[in-house]
């Protein structure tokens, strides 16, 4: 018997895989996996795993920057707010006014997610999302892209530059106030603001959201602390609750709306908060990061308006720590803490200039790109310092320009995005997204009257 050779035994790819002979070599035909296959063979684009970034934030670190962007000098003026609605209205108004500010905030990120899976982007700022929406959506709408974008870029830049400007001068008068009271003759307020420079300037140049995480979390624990010692002194000797009215006519709400959406209002650092998140899928959701957050928030700003109100009535001031007695230790601790809460949340506020500013000019620097934005970001500091150098008495200004931009940007425009961004798809059984948007319409528009009066009076006052 002769046994023929036949060559070796077959190898485990031989056996399993379908082979092609060509030119006596083998090859293997591969499949690709379907896991990111649809039933009807199209691939199925995820921008969230698709997006790679080199210094990813948690949803810790987002939450982190979200509650120190709402929780500004704004929340100050709570218990004046109080004052045009009653206790009870307050609460209530201050319940709506978060609620409306969260919704918009949140339909904003939604308009996004839609837009990055139509348009496979990872990654939209707030003015893109506007483009990419138009020039995606109705016939009638797309010229208006280009302009709209232009416009929520500028506005971004103008009212968070203001506020960067707007924010040395409170940190300088809240030390200057302290220094004052033990020098025992006045300190010159743009000495003060000048210097502040070189400070703001090493703030500034921290690179990115993720190292500037702990500097929110050190301006949340300044602010924790400055208002725990502001609630003691209007738990202190506090009148009878039934000394204050549970209402107010309603129509002084509408002042109480304007100083509470400007108080809470933090539109243009939620896409940038979006952008750097490892996980941003869980920015929104029931649980997401933007509802907890709001939700934090919205507790602190009532218990501050009614313990405030409940204590001071009518008197109660602007700034909650106006009615604070200047001669006292822990009083004093209040306007320090405060004004080095303002001090780290400076940057958080920058960082939307920054962002900003620099996508406008970073095609043009491909040369050392970095070298250039640490200039560009020492430059706008400067600016901002010599802004209030020159015009200490800026706030009125800002806050007229702060009433016009965050009722049109956080506002209207997020609605006009939805209404755009499924005008295709539809609005709901009996069009509620469009009576939704309506309300919030309406809202918007008495915020943008009320806000931009009370502005234009603090200016008349400033010079009367």
């Amino acid at each position: 018997m002769v046994n023929e050779y036949t060559g070796p035994p077959p190898q485990e790819m031989e056996t399993f895989l379908p082979q092609d002979g060509k030119n006596g070599a083998t090859v293997y035909k591969f499949t690709p996996a379907k896991s990111d296959v649809e039933a009807n063979g199209t691939i199925q684009f995820d921008p969230f795993k698709e997006r790679k970034l080199e210094h990813p934030t948690t949803d810790g670190e987002t939450l982190t920057h979200l509650l120190k962007a709402s929780l500004g000098t704004g929340i100050l003026a709570m218990p004046v707010a109080f004052t045009y609605a009653g206790l009870a209205g307050g609460i209530l108004a201050t319940v709506f006014t978060a609620f409306i500010c969260t919704h918009c905030a949140y339909v904003l990120v939604k308009c996004g997610h839609t837009l990055y899976r139509r348009t496979h982007r990872t990654a939209m700022s707030f003015s893109e999302i506007a483009e990419v929406a138009f020039e995606n959506g109705p016939e009638w709408g797309r010229r208006w892209g280009m302009p709209t974008s232009y416009c929520i870029r500028y506005g971004l830049f103008i009212t968070y530059f203001g506020t960067c400007a707007v924010y040395t001068v409170i940190i300088a008068t809240n030390f200057q106030q302290v220094i004052e009271y033990y020098y025992g003759s006045p300190l010159n307020l743009r000495v003060m603001i000048a210097l502040l420079l070189v400070p703001l300037i090493l703030l500034s140049w921290i690179p990115n959201l993720k190292y500037l995480a702990p500097v929110s979390m050190v301006a949340n624990v300044f602010m924790g602390v400055g208002l725990g010692i502001t609630f003691y002194y209007l738990v202190t000797d506090m009148p009878p609750v039934n000394d204050r009215p549970l209402f107010l006519p309603v129509m002084q709400w509408p002042a109480f709306f304007a100083i509470v959406i400007f108080a809470m209002e933090a539109i243009g650092v939620v896409m940038p908060l979006e952008n750097q998140m490892k996980t941003p899928q869980n920015f929104i959701g029931l649980c997401g990061v933007l509802n907890q957050g709001m939700a934090g928030v919205t507790l602190i700003y009532i218990l501050l308006g009614f313990l405030g109100y409940v204590k001071y009535g009518d008197e109660a001031q602007g700034s909650i720590t106006l009615n604070l007695p200047i001669e006292e230790i822990p009083a004093q601790a209040v306007k320090i803490l405060i004004a080095l809460a303002v001090y780290c949340t400076f940057g958080l506020q920058f960082y939307v200039c920054l962002d900003i500013g620099w996508v406008a000019i970073k095609d043009r620097f491909t040369k050392r790109p970095k070298l250039v934005e640490y200039v560009m970001r020492t430059i706008l500091v400067t600016a901002a310092v010599l802004l209030a150098v020159a015009v200490p008495t800026i706030g009125p200004f800002i806050g007229l320009i702060g009433a016009f931009c965050f009722s049109i940007l956080g506002l209207l425009i997020p609605i006009v995005i939805e209404m755009v961004t499924y005008w295709e798809e539809g609005f709901g059984p009996g069009n509620w997204i469009v009576w939704k948007n309506v309300v919030v319409f309406v809202f918007g528009i008495i915020a943008l009257v009320f806000g931009s009066k009370s502005s234009i009076q603090d200016i008349l006052a400033l010079y009367s």
